[in-house]
């Protein structure tokens, strides 16, 4: 059979009819442990000799049919799943790091992420430099020989600029490191970061993959292509493993090394395991992913035009503008269009951004984004309320503007929402 389409994958990846009662849908495997067949069959599947399941913390049938179905989605070689969005950037780091090194990561990050990086992932003794990742100079520059990957967004959150995926990858070449790409506001039907030099991409599942804001969870998706061997500075990977019995995980797994090393070490030791029946929900959304994010550009676009032509608005960031300094490179990394998610400035700062938001109707004010209603919030006192004025700036989230994220209602209603609020905060 000829390469499926992306379209056939999001239906038909990493399922198949279930052999013991034939359900089409993929069944959720409620159960904690699974009966071995003997006393051997146990040992091969703890040693890594044969695939198969022990425990739900480490695996199980319907998680395994998502990271499958993600992993072929994203041109990956294995996904692991796990708890949340911010679960899967620990999973990604913590096969790399040790204490004592870092990342590099962007400056444009989820505020969620940068007080990750800043703060909470010190008390594992790493540490993070966050740097103008438009700059490849910058970049460059913030590397050291303590220094194990570099982190972006493909689409920014909150300001929906894009990260230029084949310049920092061939930085991240040159210097002999991994590249993380969140690829959660971009999903892999708009973007895939693998075939633009990513070695490791990050979801939250709980975004546009589920797209209907019932579940949280985080996808972790291995290109399978860097050589963990190369340098000496990934022994978790590439040396004998003191917390598995001394495996050398790439030397005995190759491509799937980071894969499996995420199963059998990060899972069983840090237990961010995913349900499986948010494995589910998330299977059953991905089903209609490539429907739904035409239907989101498509939104975006006409809306991102309105609001870029009203009076009251001083700015909009959605990179399908013309007028957006990110507009030629959307072409490249996401010709299907850039998204759904941006921010506009609103005539009267702070204040009226805070007015505009209690006056919207058909948006909800939450905490999330890729859902299929349109949402807003004010991510300056919310998401981003814990950084500097000039972090907020820097990642996109000033105090004078609102982030959407624009959803698959009727387009006119969205803009007509916004046409009432607008009027009652900028008056």
């Amino acid at each position: 059979m000829t390469e499926l389409g992306f379209n056939t994958l999001a239906i038909h990846a990493g399922t198949a009819p279930d052999p013991a009662t034939g359900a089409r849908q993929v069944p959720i495997y409620q159960t904690t442990a699974y009966v071995f067949r003997d006393a051997d069959h146990a040992a091969k599947l703890f040693n890594l000799q044969e695939v198969g399941y022990i425990y739900s913390r480490l695996t199980n049938p319907t998680v395994s049919a998502l990271a499958s179905r993600v992993a072929a989605l994203e041109g990956g070689v294995g996904a692991v799943c796990c708890s949340s969005g911010h679960a899967a950037q620990i999973m990604a780091l913590f096969p790399l790091m040790s204490p004592g090194t870092n990342v590099v990561a962007s400056t444009r990050l989820y505020g969620g992420t940068i007080q990750q990086f800043n703060n909470t992932i010190r008390k594992f003794g790493w540490s993070a430099k966050l740097v103008d990742f438009d700059d490849p100079k910058a970049i460059e520059a913030a590397i050291d020989e303590n220094t194990r990957a570099l982190f972006c967004e493909t689409i920014c959150n909150p300001g929906g600029a894009l990260s230029d995926l084949d310049m920092i990858a061939r930085v991240a070449d040159m210097r002999g490191l991994p590249l993380i790409v969140d690829n959660t506001t971009a999903s892999p039907y708009l973007c895939r970061p693998i075939e633009h030099g990513a070695t490791l991409v990050v979801h939250s599942a709980t975004k546009y993959l589920t797209g209907n804001g019932t579940v949280t969870g985080g996808i972790v998706v291995d290109s399978g292509k860097f050589d963990w061997s190369a340098s000496g500075k990934f022994p978790s990977l590439a040396a004998p493993e003191p917390a598995y019995h001394g495996l050398n995980f790439h030397a005995a797994l190759g491509g799937m090394a980071f894969t499996f090393h995420s199963i059998a070490v990060g899972l069983r030791d840090l237990g961010m395991t995913m349900n499986p029946q948010g494995a589910h929900y998330t299977l059953m959304g991905i089903e209609t992913l490539p429907l739904r994010m035409q239907r989101h550009v498509e939104n975006a676009q006409i809306v991102a035009e309105w609001l870029a032509q009203d009076a009251r608005v001083t700015q909009v960031t959605w990179p399908g503008l013309k007028s957006s300094p990110y507009y030629h490179l959307s072409q490249k990394i996401t010709p299907k269009g850039p998204g759904a998610l941006f921010t506009f400035g609103v005539k009267g700062g702070y204040e009226a951004c805070v007015k505009l938001v209690d006056s919207l109707k058909l948006f909800s004010h939450v905490a999330n984004l890729g859902d299929t209603r349109s949402l807003i919030i004010h991510s300056a006192s919310t998401t981003h309320r814990q950084l500097s004025d000039e972090q907020r700036a820097a990642a996109g989230a000033a105090s004078d503007v609102v982030r959407v994220s624009i959803g698959i209602e009727d387009a006119r209603d969205i803009i007509a929402d916004l046409d009432q609020a607008l009027a009652k905060a900028t008056v």
